[in-house]
């Protein structure tokens, strides 16, 4: 048994794999070759969004995977920018579509803010209408689980006063480096499984020295102690890549970080996302 056959078990039942396979910046033309690839490796968990143009590949990977469609954990994010329900509605719908599924296993709603506005206004009452449609698609059995991405607690807290479903999940930025600890431990106590995107800091974390260092320590590459890192935090690990030998790579971290090491990994702050700090999620707004 590897990390690959590793689940967790989300508040509503449903089984997710522990590691997943991150597709931003995959294009849509290769996102296909890439979703084959990493299930014929043995990944089971695809993430895709509306904002990375690539559902249609994504769709069509997992459809010509040659494994079962019930074996595959399948998510997608509705757009940050839909905060309207009649809107939400019909892009959940046109996931579905485009990805070619009749049911999709997670989808969040992609940030709390549009991404020209990110962490800026209030957009309360929009998140709950998004939050609603999601909802009403979960009960029709569209949907499987459903989930937000880059929440923070107060942006959980407002969706919560409206809810009937605490969300399943919350896909945030962590890895060493930016562990945010108050706001796991939030998710935890609201039994909110975390997802964490960007585990190597999209490669930012590479010429880290002390993570360097305690990479050759345990005889691992950088990349497979940030993602260890982050199975070891409780959260599902979504590394991205289309190259088949960093999906193995990626897949190979069978081993154990000793506790004095995970703190000084969950200490570490101050990553330099160099010309990434220009994404939204980077910037540290």
């Amino acid at each position: 048994m590897t990390v690959l056959d590793e689940t967790y078990t989300l508040a509503g039942g449903v089984e997710i794999p522990k590691l997943g396979l991150g597709t931003w910046f995959i294009e849509d033309d290769q996102a296909a070759e890439a979703v084959r690839a990493a299930v014929e490796i043995g990944y089971r968990n695809i993430d895709t969004a509306q904002a990375y143009g690539n559902e249609r590949g994504v769709g069509e990977g997992v459809r010509t995977s040659g494994v079962p469609r019930e074996e595959l954990f399948v998510s997608t994010k509705l757009a940050a920018e839909v905060k309207d329900y009649d809107r939400a509605v019909a892009a959940i719908d046109g996931s579905l579509t485009t990805l070619g599924l009749d049911c999709v296993d997670l989808m969040l709603i992609h940030s709390p803010q549009p991404w020209d506005d990110f962490r800026g206004g209030d957009y309360t009452e929009g998140n709950r209408e998004a939050w609603r449609a999601l909802e009403d698609a979960h009960k029709a059995g569209k949907i499987r689980a459903i989930g937000v991405s880059n929440f923070q607690q107060h942006d959980v807290e407002n969706l919560l006063q409206d809810a009937t479903v605490v969300p399943h999940v919350n896909q945030l930025l962590v890895h060493a480096g930016n562990t945010p600890s108050e706001l796991l431990a939030y998710c935890e106590d609201k039994q909110i499984l975390v997802e964490a995107y960007s585990p190597i800091a999209h490669g930012a974390i590479m010429d880290n020295a002390e993570v360097k260092a305690m990479a050759e320590k345990y005889g691992v590459s950088v990349p497979q102690l940030c993602i260890r890192y982050t199975l070891q935090l409780g959260t599902v690990s979504l590394p991205k890549t289309a190259n088949p030998d960093h999906m193995r790579s990626n897949a190979a971290v069978d081993f154990e970080i000793a506790g004095d090491d995970m703190d000084v990994l969950r200490g570490l702050r101050d990553v330099d996302y160099g010309e990434h700090s220009a994404f939204p999620v980077y910037s540290g707004r």
